[in-house]
């Protein structure tokens, strides 16, 4: 009975065997789509992990988009199957105007994926950061750095406030941040010479150092922009 009720068991696991096979035989996605989100070839930074954009990609059945993260420098990276894929921008991701990344300023831009490839993707923020300059003395992180309006007429909007961070890690934003000094819109005598300072306080475990940054926050717009992130060495 015992060898009976093993013979009939080898056809199921066999078969089994096989179904397992058939879906390790699957082809895995190899190319790679990767750039950056610019405006005149500056690169536009964003908080880690809020930003992201649709691709879509038909032929498959129903469609469904994959979503892409823009890293907090601006650059994303994806893995893909090669063929043609729609690129959109939802309305609201980020802190530039609507999309216009598409020919004649639509909404979707095409790609065509065969091996890997490099697309920058061309936005219109509302601000971008310029020249931002980072110091120490002691416990205490300065910046100093002028807010640029690109966006200007009837799609403006103005600056609600800026903030300086300072992080443990290189995640540097209000999340992560262990130090924030904040100057609302009404406080800015100059919008090309701002200045903040934060005092870095104690850390456990402790460390010799901190990554800072600076953001602006757009009015009704979500998404901050940020600049690049410095590693600053405290006392």
């Amino acid at each position: 009975m015992k060898i009976q009720h093993i013979v009939w068991l080898l056809p199921v696991v066999l078969f089994t065997a096989c179904s397992l096979n058939n879906y390790d035989n699957y082809d895995e996605p190899e190319s790679t789509l990767e750039g950056a989100f610019l405006h005149n070839g500056d690169s536009v930074r964003v908080s880690y992990n809020n930003v992201t954009f649709e691709l879509w990609q038909g032929g498959f059945g129903a469609e469904s988009p994959i979503n892409v993260t823009v890293d907090q420098n601006g650059s994303y990276s994806a893995v893909l199957f090669d063929g043609e894929y729609r690129l959109v921008i939802p309305p609201g991701q980020g802190p530039f105007i609507g999309s216009g990344i598409g020919e004649g300023g639509s909404d979707t831009l095409q790609v065509q994926l065969k091996g890997d490839q490099k697309l920058d993707i061309q936005i219109t923020p509302y601000f971008m950061i310029r020249n931002p300059e980072f110091s120490t003395s002691g416990r205490t992180v300065s910046a100093n750095f002028a807010v640029e309006q690109i966006v200007t007429g009837a799609n403006a909007q103005n600056v609600e406030f800026v903030q300086l961070y300072v992080s443990k890690t290189n995640y540097v934003d209000t999340r992560t941040s262990i130090g924030t000094t904040t100057m609302n819109s009404g406080d800015i005598n100059d919008m090309s010479d701002i200045n903040l300072s934060v005092d870095v306080p104690a850390m456990t475990p402790t460390q010799d150092y901190v990554f800072a940054r600076v953001g602006v926050k757009t009015t009704a717009v979500e998404d901050m922009i940020f600049s690049q992130i410095q590693k600053m060495q405290i006392n």
